[in-house]
């Protein structure tokens, strides 16, 4: 008998491992998976890169080159002289061009037909036998670099749920140097000053190329800094590490996130129930559009299980706008043995959920299917008696909005169903409760459920930049936000790190 009492031990343990296992795998995938895409189109590129152009230039100038050039040439009837060009700083760079091109090799950045203008100190010294004593002149000199390109290559792909940012290519070309001097005899020696050009240009382009390479290496150390999670209130956050490499093509790139909600512990496991196959691609009607931010309904189904395993699915209502129904007497004629068994006592309603909320998005709307318990409690003085359990099952339709960046909506009832599941007080006549219970749902509960909805949760959009214009598109079991940006000088990109310094 001990035996076999033990057999049993070991087969309900090796159970309830299995079960613990499987959960934390089932986790373990979801946290793996995206369930929210994200697509920057060609606009959306030009656009970020005419910003990082302009705080680029903003962030070089004024920059100083850091070698003195020096020169020695033997001249006839002069003997050796000797140049120095010194103090050579770029203090203005004007862009008139610049494209980015996406490709199997990474993400390509050049501006074209930039120019460039420096100052720089010259001075030369010279002394021969004809003249026993030293001479020397010097002063300033303007210098304008033309058709200059500067040009750069980048990877980009995902580092443990975050974005590393790799140099792969970069360069610079100067093609044409203008140097005109001030300052003592200059006409004199603007030839023997051209003689530079070649130094300066090399100069320039070595400065600059170097100063790239140390923007992207901070702009890399931003971007792995961006948070994995976003704080959606005190209870809850979006779970926001990216899954899988960007997805490069001729015109877009996509960043697959996770995008579900998660109480800081764990994410929440997606219940196969509405588990999708694929991840969610980003489609936009308007193709001018620069972003585009695609929703699986599993994120919002991710939500409702969260707060629902936290216990925030439960209230004891004791307040409505016509609180006569929270009296027995206002329901005499609706259940009578409960006013004859309790005349005129106060009542709560006590209404938890009985399992998560369920939403489901079609190519038209948002569908959620919510199913409660609400137990009817007859109050007699510091005693709360239940006397009947209801079961609800409500269906309502929702509309979603974007205010700021998040994403919020509201829902309005479409169906109420009920079925009696016990009672202290004999059998209720259900078809005479059901339109209290819809007033009940419309006058509290949608109102309550809409003062939540209507808050939102924040897309996933770096701080400093805000949508605009934004369109919503539903589709089969996605919400997608086709939007444009804009970016805010208080926010300030300059809190970026990429200065280069």
């Amino acid at each position: 008998m001990a035996s076999l009492a033990f057999f049993f031990v070991l087969i309900s343990s090796t159970f309830l491992s299995l079960q613990a296992n499987n959960l934390h795998l089932q986790q373990l995938r979801t946290q793996d998976e995206s369930f929210t895409s994200i697509l920057v189109s060609q606009n959306g590129l030009d656009f970020v890169k005419d910003l990082l152009v302009n705080e680029a230039i903003s962030s070089i100038i004024p920059l100083q080159l850091p070698a003195t050039i020096e020169k020695s040439a033997r001249i006839p009837f002069l003997g050796n002289v000797h140049m120095v060009i010194s103090n050579v700083t770029i203090y203005k760079i004007d862009v008139l061009a610049s494209y980015v091109k996406l490709g199997n090799s990474g993400i390509a950045i050049v501006a074209s037909g930039t120019t460039c203008n420096l100052t720089m100190n010259w001075h030369y010294s010279y002394s021969s036998w004809l003249v026993p004593i030293e001479i020397s002149d010097g002063g300033r000199a303007s210098v304008e670099v033309e058709g200059m390109e500067v040009g750069l290559t980048l990877g980009l792909e995902n580092h443990e749920g975050t974005l590393k940012l790799s140099l792969l290519e970069s360069g610079c070309y100067v093609k044409e140097i203008t140097i005109k001097l001030d300052g003592g005899a200059s006409w004199l020696y603007q030839g023997m000053i051209n003689a530079f050009e070649e130094q300066i240009g090399s100069a320039v382009e070595s400065a600059i190329t170097n100063k790239l390479k140390d923007g992207i290496l901070k702009l890399d150390s931003f971007l792995q800094s961006l948070p994995k999670e976003i704080p959606v209130d005190d209870n809850a956050s979006l779970n926001v590490s990216f899954v899988e490499n960007p997805q490069l093509s001729s015109s877009s790139i996509e960043f697959d996130i996770n995008g579900l909600f998660t109480d800081g512990k764990k994410v929440q496991p997606v219940s196969n129930h509405y588990r999708q196959a694929s991840q969610p691609s980003v489609f936009c009607i308007d193709q001018s559009k620069m972003l585009g931010i695609s929703l699986d309904e599993a994120v919002f189904n991710s939500a409702s299980a969260l707060y629902y395993d936290a216990e925030f699915m439960e209230w004891i209502v004791d307040k409505v706008p016509d609180q006569a129904l929270l009296n027995t007497a206002g329901w005499r004629f609706i259940i009578p043995q409960l006013y004859k068994k309790y005349p005129n006592d106060d009542m709560n309603l006590n209404i938890s959920l009985s399992s998560p909320p369920v939403i489901r998005i079609s190519e038209h709307n948002i569908g959620a299917t919510v199913c409660a318990d609400v137990i009817i409690d007859v109050v007699e003085g510091s005693q709360v008696i239940p006397v009947a359990c209801i079961s609800l099952v409500i269906r309502g339709t929702g509309s979603v909005k974007i205010t700021g960046n998040n994403l919020g909506g509201s829902v309005k009832l479409d169906d109420l169903a009920m079925s009696l599941k016990w009672s202290k007080i004999g059998n209720l006549r259900m078809y005479l409760i059901q339109p209290v219970m819809w007033t009940l749902v419309q006058t509290v509960g949608i109102p309550y459920a809409n003062s939540y909805l209507g808050k939102g949760f924040p897309l996933p959009i770096i701080h400093g930049f805000t949508l605009q214009n934004a369109e919503i598109i539903f589709s089969s079991s996605k919400v997608t936000v086709c939007s444009n940006v804009s970016y805010s000088e208080s926010d300030n990109l300059n809190q970026v790190p990429i200065h280069i310094k």
